[in-house]
């Protein structure tokens, strides 16, 4: 009697059949209807190999169902169109993809399997004649295991297990709720993809003659133009449709990240990069839908765009603009409280900000320049231009000393391009032509070459008593990257409160004093308020447009109000409760614990909370108000530093004072901690991001400094027997050999080293095979060596390589020792160093199957990005 299959193979392949079962069952279940249609006449009938999309297609051969690929390096070997269909399993280095929208995980090769067993992607629009019922389920695997566990919505993200109990495959069939979010989604039962209209020779000619001119009469060439989609929504008062324009160049490419989790959370087909041909088409095909609002993911210029978009298309009524601040100034988005940057937080909270913000007005300007015909030609400039940049400013329009140093920056970027490819480099050079400028002195001489009249009223003789060598025109109170100015409000005692919305203009001059100063909290000398500007130029000077700079010969330039766009204001979430009781009232006060979190431990774990929290060192306790906001507790939390740091000094580890840029963690709102901006600290009640203690982050505060049980330069190093007689050699004795130090660091001998290094011992001894010390070290786990070493070795240790290319943070990676790679990435290691097999520190720990040291490896390279950023600006 033959022997049958193992047990374990027959459980193998039952499982095989279920996840088979599944997907023709999901197919097969309503999703019949979904098959691409058939070609249209004329269409191509057979196309070459499918181009592999990044982007949603708006054209007309668009398919239903079609995923947005981009490259990926999850960790793990599954392939999502499962072991029957895959074509890649038995190769090696086979490029990944996944599905921005669905995330899917597929090899490149398997991606025209999925469409041979009609797996697609969460359907963005609808065809004609199709039933609206529940699409975009997708299975979701167990890691390294072939088997079904769970099927999840890709729109709602509601998830099942794969058992009867949980999930029947009649609620596919039901409607889907889309989630959270639903009242900002565009559901795709509004987006049907349009025919293109077939004219018989005889009835098309009739028709045209008939109704030519009355279709002329109703609609413009750009809303009759024939689009192979058309949007057909049905109104509701409760929701809040939204479209995201992103501007991927954004920010340090910042953009191009956070595309993806707008296409996971919303309809692919609401979602733009505006590197695609901007946003005036969108804007044309939606502009029919009911309470539309924008979320604009850029700069301050990404915002002028869209606005000028709107009024070149007058939508009526205009929808409102919501911001996310992902360029360098950012001065609009302080504004109205979307803050300075984009740090880490999730995509599902800004979401829900546009949803619940405050719709406002914002003054936008016009500007008009003619030629001054009482310049006498004696000032004519070859280099000076007659036409201003923008004809309409929303932040500021200014003249002088600032407007000419952003000129030679764009004169010297045109002319040198590949000079220009770093931040930093531009910050430095922004600093250079700032200090040449300044002792060039070439705008002192302003006040004689400008006539200034606000609202009649010549302001001329007294700014040539200033003398000032900027002036400049402020719709909004944020200048420069956040500074104030006019001043904080209180300060401006004979003038009306600055608003962006009182359809006034403040008047400002600076002298090279009160623009040194305004970095600090100063201001600039307020000449006054105006509706109108009339501004005379006799020669040529350098002027700027919200930010965008040109030198123009000698002009007349008329200022004055365009109209009000529709703006989204950031509000706050809550008006008196607080979060964790409902039912109770606000205390009269709050006995709140603080604790201070390093970067180091934020950085490995803020995606864990309970780790995050075990590894915070608490700060002390303060006793504010109960309906206290962040900037109040701020003060508070800053005066109890200051009282434990003159008490205690810096005997004990915990009083080592804060750096200015610490910030508050949000450790309640979501499923993981994330930054407040400092700017948005009055948005926020302290009861909204702690319940009895609260959590604040020091970008400048590193990991060990903020843990008193590992080993520092500034503190003792772990008692250990060897300590206390620890003695240098005597002067004449020859300092100790490498192969002792190499000896030591093998056999974790911590006393040894400490003694030889003391003794004149060179830490950056390497062995034949070019391994030094730390390489040796790591690959024992001696976590005390390797502190040692990366406090006293020279930095050149850090990305020394061995024979085979690997850096010491490769083998640790390689080895999953996650403490030891914290250790190196704080020291500054770099993490885009490949070996010789061309692989990062990362993707050494991604096949060694260690995904949580990946992902922590993945978010350094981020948040070293952004601590890039910081200091540059800072420069």
């Amino acid at each position: 009697m033959a022997a049958g299959p193992p047990l374990e193979e027959r459980f193998h392949q039952m499982h095989l059949r279920k996840q088979v079962s599944y997907r023709k069952a999901i197919t097969k279940s309503g999703l019949q209807h979904l098959a691409p249609p058939p070609p249209a006449p004329g269409a191509l009938c057979s196309e070459p190999e499918r181009q592999i999309r990044s982007t949603v297609d708006w054209s007309e051969s668009a398919t239903y169902g079609e995923h947005i690929w981009f490259e990926t390096n999850v960790s793990g070997d599954f392939c999502y169109v499962g072991e029957q269909y895959c074509v890649a399993k038995m190769l090696k280095s086979v490029s990944r993809r996944k599905c921005a929208a669905c995330k899917i995980v597929v090899h490149t090769p398997c991606i025209e399997q999925l469409e041979k067993i009609n797996f697609r992607c969460k359907p963005s629009f609808r065809e004609s004649g199709s039933r609206n019922i529940r699409e975009g389920f997708q299975q979701k695997f167990a890691f390294h295991s072939k088997e079904i566990v769970a099927i999840s919505c890709s729109w709602c993200k509601q998830a099942y297990h794969s058992k009867v109990s949980c999930f029947m495959l009649q609620q596919i069939e039901e409607p889907c709720s889309l989630g959270v979010h639903a009242a900002v989604v565009i559901p795709p039962t509004w987006i049907l993809r349009a025919r293109r209209p077939q004219n018989t020779l005889k009835a098309s000619k009739k028709k045209k003659r008939a109704s030519f001119k009355r279709k002329s009469s109703k609609k413009g060439p750009e809303e009759g133009r024939w689009r192979p989609f058309v949007i057909r929504p049905t109104p509701s008062p409760l929701m809040k449709p939204l479209l995201v324009f992103v501007n991927p160049k954004s920010g340090g490419n910042q953009g191009a990240k956070i595309i993806q989790s707008f296409l996971w959370y919303l309809n692919p087909r609401q979602v733009f990069d505006l590197s695609q041909g901007g946003p005036k088409e969108a804007l044309e095909m939606y502009r029919k839908v009911h309470n539309l609002r924008i979320l604009a993911c850029g700069g301050d210029g990404t915002v002028g765009w869209i606005l000028s978009t709107l009024d070149q298309l007058r939508l009526k009524p205009p929808p409102p603009v919501a911001i996310l601040p992902l360029g360098t100034g950012n001065d609009l988005a302080r504004t109205l409280n979307w803050g300075g940057g984009y740090t880490d937080e999730p995509v599902s909270k800004i979401l829900s900000h546009v949803e619940e913000g405050n719709v406002v007005q914002l003054d936008r300007w016009d500007l008009r320049a003619e030629p001054n015909p009482d310049a006498g030609p004696e000032e004519r400039d070859e280099g000076a231009t007659d036409r201003l940049p923008l004809d309409v400013f929303n932040n500021y329009f200014s003249l002088g000393f600032d407007a000419h140093v952003t000129l030679e920056f764009h004169e010297s970027r045109e002319a040198n391009p590949e000079k220009f490819n770093s931040r930093f480099r531009n910050k430095m050079f922004y600093a250079g032509t700032a200090f040449s400028d300044f002792l060039m002195g070439s705008s002192k001489d302003l006040a004689k070459h400008i006539r200034v009249v606000c609202d009649g009223t010549d302001l001329t003789p007294k700014i040539q008593d200033l003398k000032p060598q900027c002036i400049v025109f402020l719709n909004i109170p944020r200048y420069c990257a956040g500074t104030m100015p006019w001043g904080h409000p209180g300060e401006h005692h004979d003038f009306e409160p600055q608003r962006h919305d009182d359809g006034y203009l403040e008047v400002i001059g600076f002298t090279m004093t009160s623009l040194a100063a305004l970095q600090v909290g100063g201001h600039g000398e307020r000449l006054t308020q105006c509706r109108e500007v009339v501004l005379t130029t006799s020669k040529a000077i350098p002027v700027q447009v919200d930010g965008e700079p040109c030198k123009l010969a000698a002009s007349r330039i008329r200022i004055a109000l365009r109209n009000q766009a529709t703006m989204v204001q950031k509000a706050k979430r809550r008006s008196t409760a607080p979060l964790h009781s409902d039912q109770q009232p606000v205390p009269e006060q709050l006995r709140i614990r603080v604790s201070r979190v390093s970067m180091h431990d934020y950085e490995a774990l803020h995606y864990d909370k309970e780790q995050l929290k075990e590894a915070s060192v608490p700060l002390g306790t303060v006793v504010v108000p109960g309906d206290s906001d962040l900037e109040l507790c701020r003060a508070h939390i800053e005066r109890l530093q200051q009282q434990e740091h003159e008490g205690a000094g810096a005997k004990s580890p915990t009083c080592q004072i804060l750096s200015p840029k610490w910030c508050f963690l949000d450790a309640t709102t979501a499923s993981r901690f994330y930054r407040i901006d400092r700017a948005q600290e009055h948005l926020n009640y302290v009861t909204e991001i702690a319940q009895d203690e609260i959590y604040i982050l020091d970008p400048e505060l590193l990991g060990a400094s903020a843990r008193p049980d590992l080993p520092t330069p500034t503190s003792p190093l772990p008692t250990s027997p060897c300590s206390p007689t620890l003695r240098s050699l005597p002067g004449d004795a020859a300092p100790p050999k490498g192969e002792e130090l190499i000896e030591a660091a093998k056999r974790n001998n911590f006393c040894k080293l400490q003694e030889l290094h003391r003794a004149g011992g060179d830490l950056m001894h390497r062995d034949e095979q070019s391994r030094t010390l730390l390489h040796h070290a790591v690959s024992t786990g001696s976590k005390e060596v390797v502190r040692y070493l990366l406090d006293h070795a020279p930095p050149e240790i850090l990305d020394a390589v061995e024979e085979n290319g690997e850096t010491c943070l490769h083998q640790a990676a390689a080895l999953g020792q996650r403490t030891i790679c914290h250790y190196i990435v704080e020291a500054g290691a770099s993490l885009m160093k490949t070996d010789q097999q061309g692989d990062t520190p990362r993707q050494r720990a991604e096949k060694a199957q260690d995904t949580e040291l990946a992902a922590y490896l993945e978010n350094r390279q981020h948040y070293q990005m952004i601590q890039r950023e910081d200091q540059e600006t800072a420069v």
